[in-house]
């Protein structure tokens, strides 16, 4: 199975795609150099997949690359950086 995560600025959020298909999204609100991420999304089709820990890590790869830090308002965006202290800095 192809996974894909994509950066769609319009939205203001990350999707992951499995073959093609939208999986899931994490929402977040820019500003001040700062993306706080409120809502991370896998529909329910796809859960069980480990979809959402990849989405989340790759958002927080690309936010870590541009030099913002990170709101985890999301319970799921702050539990994945409780389980990987090495993006806890960016808090």
């Amino acid at each position: 199975m192809a996974v894909k995560v994509e950066h769609d600025v319009s939205e203001s959020r990350f999707e992951i795609f499995l073959d093609g298909q939208l999986a899931g999204y994490a929402d977040y609100a820019e500003r001040n150099g700062v993306r706080d991420f409120h809502h991370t999304v896998t529909y329910p089709q796809f859960r069980g997949q480990g979809l959402a820990a990849q989405l989340v890590k790759a958002a927080l790869d690309d936010t870590k690359d541009r030099g913002f830090s990170v709101v985890p308002s999301c319970s799921y965006v702050e539990h994945y950086i409780a389980e990987n202290p090495s993006y806890a800095e960016f808090v």
